[in-house]
Order: structure tokens, then sequence, then C-alpha cells
């Protein structure tokens, strides 16, 4: 009872090629498994200045942010003392 027999493993992989109807299906979770680990590397070895948010295109219709608007430079001075 301790473990498994040949036969025991037989059973096991003749259900799992069932669930997953052959190997078709695997090999193709496999390939994207591989695409996956892939792109995780590429992009691993992108530099960390480069965020996200540049690479993002911004929604049509956006709304600018705030401008800074040119104050005047003369100054009144007032005496209080």
């Amino acid at each position: 009872m301790g473990s498994f027999s040949i036969w025991h493993w037989l059973v096991v992989l003749a259900v799992i090629l069932v669930l997953f109807g052959g190997g078709n299906k695997i090999s193709g979770i496999m390939g994207d498994f591989a695409k996956g680990i892939k792109a995780f590397k590429k992009n691993m070895a992108e530099p960390e200045d480069i965020s996200a948010e540049e690479h993002a295109t911004k929604p049509p219709g956006s709304i600018p942010g705030p401008t800074v608007q040119n104050a005047p430079t003369t100054r009144e001075t007032t005496a209080t003392h």
C-alpha cells in the first residue's frame, strides 16, 4: 500500500491524457508558457528608468493639465510702519 506500481502510474497517465485531450493541447499549453517566459525576460531586460506610463498612449479627448500664467513682475509697495 505504501508505493504505487506501474499500473497505478499508467492509469494516472491515461486520466491526464483524457482530461487534456492528448498531445495537441499539452503542446499548446507549453508553447504559451514559453511565450510568457520570453516576454517576462524581455521586460526584465529593459532599463528600469523607462516607466510603463511613458509607453502608454493617452486616450483621445484627454484634458490637458493646468498651465502656468505669467504673473506681473512689478509690485506696489506700501509703507505700513
